[in-house]
């Protein structure tokens, strides 16, 4: 593939401006960078991470919450999951593997006025619950689907 000049040049002069700002002072790389739960990431126990991200691990079961799944997983090591809400107000949309080493697989802060919906793989050690919980205002929301994996992914 024959990169243009003109392209090659924009590219470049972008570059180096970025590198100038960054070299200043003006853009600091750690600012730009999305804060994350590290704490709630590594804790073993499912309630441990929800207190850790939450605050809390009480949850209120909904039926406003749609977590698609596969009822079998050939591999644990890529398995699709969507979670869809029209719950008001949602501010976070998370995922929790029962069996997992680290239970919670992702965590996604949402801006007002967007669509509740995420979608991601995940990795699953063996058969287990996903869940996936739902921060609005008005609290924690959450649903649950057994997986069946027979094929683990997480080390397995």
């Amino acid at each position: 593939m024959i990169i243009k000049r003109r392209t090659f040049l924009k590219g470049t002069v972008a570059t180096g401006a970025l590198t100038v700002a960054v070299g200043s002072g003006f853009i600091k790389p750690g600012s730009v960078m999305a804060a994350w739960p590290e704490e709630a990431f590594t804790q073993k126990a499912t309630a441990d991470a929800m207190s850790k991200l939450f605050g809390s691990a009480s949850t209120t079961e909904s039926g406003e919450i749609d977590l698609k799944t596969p009822d079998i997983a050939e591999n644990g090591a890529v398995v699709p999951v969507s979670v869809t809400t029209s719950l008001a107000g949602v501010q976070s949309i998370s995922i929790f593997i029962d069996k997992n080493p680290q239970p919670l697989a992702c965590s996604c802060e949402l801006t007002p006025g967007v669509e509740g919906y995420v979608s991601t793989r995940i990795k699953m050690g063996e058969t287990s619950n996903v869940i996936a919980v739902v921060k609005t205002a008005k609290g924690l929301f959450s649903t649950k689907r057994m997986v069946k994996v027979t094929i683990g992914g997480c080390g397995g």
